[in-house]
């Protein structure tokens, strides 16, 4: 490709829209352009990129014996409502009316599109296993779309699903797609860790998410300095949850106190408390009122700890869970918001996290206007019916796998998730196949995604400088780029052509830089675009020979005119 005829129209200062570094690198080199929020344009530079990214993903997938299928992105109300997530998946499902008032949405995933494509295909334990992927766009109307391609309202997607007849054999495709993922990543030259997750609204017993380790990267990764446990700080865990007990054994010296009230007129928060009581936090039982599908329910944490809904979801066993209203608070507790405790609550289910029993005296609301309980002990003043790991994992809290290391953090962008689904889909549908017996049972089921254009991007938030993006060579929209320090002069233009044509019959992705601008601004446009190897042909020429420049590393070698292509390919190599 001629730099004179490629449409890149690069931008010399950052976009005020855009609050990561990614997002400025490709917007200011020309790689997309912003059409609505959430929604870009992919320009020539982009959509090369992006290809690369998915040929990858493609190879890889039908390597591992996957089979490429393509859906629709409409998809209508009636599969939604049989797995009940048309209510539950909320306002981020982009809703359609036809003129025959039939109701769609834009596909945000496809497991009930493939599970009804499974369920009336295949009804043998003959055709298991299978494994169907398509690389498409997706559509979820995020509140708040942000950093370009990491959260759009319109995005690509490669989303696979597996069907099997036994969960043995559904362990055994999740460690295929375990390897094939690793495979993908490696080949685009990207660093990353593989995370514990939290299955979210797809669902499912067990998933992993792949991070690309970034400083600026939007989540944190817990992970042991002694083992190899890692984990989202969603799923990080900090103890397995036990139904019906009280923790270890307390001093009992510790209860002879009888539970006290106390006047707090207007103290609501834990900061708030803490200051007017003179307490500790640690001391302090935080009671947080949720509405779900089973009824309200309480959740304890200790003060200085943060609850994670993701896994008091999880211990519950429950799919919708949501912060109570001030009206249900108030009704639940009978008293307003910021009094609530577990003393003395009744029509509500109560879970406490494993480090609540432990706190003893402590301090709690008194589910009255104004007022908090002293000297509140777990046993004698209250009971909780389930007591798990509920809250964010800390640094300071030791590794819940091998129990000797403590939490170390980084910072990562997902880029790829894989799932167990179990019969979560294949149930609620009906997706059934006949054993061997010619009996009826119902398939399990594994999902797989990695997010096409967020790769691209975290590739650009792991790898640049202050001149722009620095490309892993995979990845590269063009792997080598020519340029003739004045385009002008005949002699300089014979030898950039002749280079370039001997490239791109190698098959090396060359860029010509035939415009007439002025050699800093071409130099300084290939860094910007993060090309990996510059060929510079300029005073060098009287002896000769070119200049080639490495992006990353700066190194330059001088090289004679007629060996620059096997130079290039032994670099590339």
């Amino acid at each position: 490709m001629r730099m004179s005829q490629l449409v890149a129209p690069t931008l010399r200062e950052d976009p005020s829209e855009a609050e990561v570094v990614s997002h400025k690198l490709l917007l200011r080199a020309g790689f997309i352009r912003k059409l609505a929020a959430g929604v870009y344009t992919y320009l020539p530079l982009g959509l090369r990129v992006l290809n690369k990214v998915v040929n990858i993903v493609r190879e890889e997938m039908d390597r591992a014996g996957a089979q490429e299928v393509f859906m629709p992105v409409l998809l209508p109300a009636e599969l939604w409502k049989e797995t009940g997530r048309w209510d539950m998946y909320g306002k981020e499902l982009f809703r359609i009316t036809d003129r025959h008032e039939r109701e769609f949405c834009l596909g945000p995933t496809h497991e009930e599109v493939i599970t009804d494509l499974v369920r009336t295909s295949l009804r043998s334990y003959r055709d298991l296993p299978v494994n169907l992927y398509q690389i498409q766009t997706k559509f979820r109307d995020e509140i708040r779309p942000r950093f370009g391609l990491m959260r759009g309202r319109e995005f690509m997607m490669k989303d696979a699903y597996s069907f099997h007849a036994s969960q043995e054999d559904l362990d055994k495709e999740y460690q295929n797609m375990y390897r094939t993922y690793c495979r993908i990543f490696e080949r685009m030259g990207l660093k990353y860790r593989v995370v514990e997750a939290d299955s979210g609204l797809i669902g499912g017993g067990f998933s992993q998410e792949f991070m690309v380790l970034a400083d600026t990267g939007e989540e944190e990764i817990f992970y042991c300095d002694q083992c190899e446990y890692a984990a989202s700080r969603e799923s990080a865990g900090v103890g397995e949850y036990r139904v019906g007990e009280g923790g270890k054994e307390k001093d009992k010296e510790k209860d002879k106190d009888k539970v006290k009230e106390v006047h707090t007129p207007g103290q609501r928060t834990i900061e708030e408390v803490t200051a007017f009581l003179k307490a500790s936090p640690d001391k302090m039982i935080k009671t947080l009122i949720y509405e779900t599908e089973a009824g309200p329910v309480a959740g304890l944490v200790r003060g200085d700890h943060a609850l994670n809904e993701a896994k008091l979801k999880k211990v519950l066993g429950v799919e919708d869970l949501r912060l109570a209203s001030e009206k249900v608070i108030e009704k639940v507790t009978k008293a307003p918001m910021g009094f609530a405790g577990p003393v003395g609550l009744k029509g509500v289910k109560i879970v406490a996290d494993t480090a609540v029993p432990l706190i003893g005296p402590g301090v709690t609301g008194a589910n009255k206007n104004d007022y908090h309980l002293l000297n509140v002990s777990y046993g004698r003043d209250y009971k909780a019916e389930l007591i798990g790991d509920i809250r964010y994992a800390l640094r300071s809290d030791a590794c819940p796998k091998c129990g000797k290391g403590k939490f170390k953090v980084d910072r990562g962008i997902e880029v790829g998730h894989i799932f167990k689904l179990g019969t979560k889909y294949s149930d609620r549908m009906g997706c059934v196949f006949l054993d061997d017996s010619n009996k009826e049972q119902t398939m399990i089921m594994g999902c797989y995604g990695v997010g096409i254009g967020r790769t691209a991007q975290a590739a650009i938030e792991q790898n640049n400088d202050k001149d722009g993006i620095i490309w892993p060579v995979p990845l590269a929209p063009f792997r080598v780029a020519v340029v003739p320090v004045n385009s002008t002069i005949e002699e300089q233009m014979n030898v950039a052509r002749r280079i370039y044509d001997e490239g791109q019959k190698a098959g090396l992705e060359m860029l010509l830089d035939d415009r007439e601008q002025r050699v800093g601004v071409k130099l300084k446009d290939m860094d910007l675009m993060g090309i990996p190897i510059k060929i510079i042909i300029g005073k060098a020429l009287k002896e000769g020979k070119v200049e080639i420049k490495l992006r990353k590393s700066g190194e330059v070698k001088l090289v004679p005119v007629d060996q620059a292509v096997e130079e290039v390919k032994k670099l590339l190599s």
